[in-house]
């Protein structure tokens, strides 16, 4: 799926200034970590940057920090995850703490959702 020239130089950037937990968790899904799945990282897809991303199981994985908790941010949270619906992506989003103290869990849970959307 095309994303705009400004989103793709925005992905960029932002892999460059990713989080502690984004970076741990990168850490633990990139190059071939997670048997047959391949995960891009800061991937852009329409207007939107995800985290990451499975290409083969049309899987986005959020990680949310404390700030998806506060003010509108849940709100156009699922906004964005309904657009990512409708384009048939599926949205895993994950707490931030959770890949600081349970991050074999976390990676556990990103396999589960997307082995059964192989196909």
């Amino acid at each position: 799926m095309e994303a705009p020239k400004p989103t793709i130089a925005r992905a960029r950037r932002l892999r460059r200034m990713m989080t502690p937990p984004e970076l741990r968790l990168w850490a633990a899904l990139r190059g071939g970590k997670v048997g047959a799945l391949r995960f891009r990282r800061q991937h852009p897809i329409g207007s939107y940057i995800l985290d990451f991303y499975c290409a083969d199981a049309r899987l986005a994985v959020e990680v949310d920090g404390e700030g998806h908790w506060r003010g509108d941010q849940p709100e156009l949270d699922a906004r964005r995850d309904g657009w990512m619906a409708r384009r048939g992506i599926e949205t895993l989003r994950i707490e931030a703490p959770d890949v600081r103290d349970d991050l074999e869990g976390v990676v556990h849970r990103i396999v589960a959702a997307a082995l059964p959307r192989i196909g």
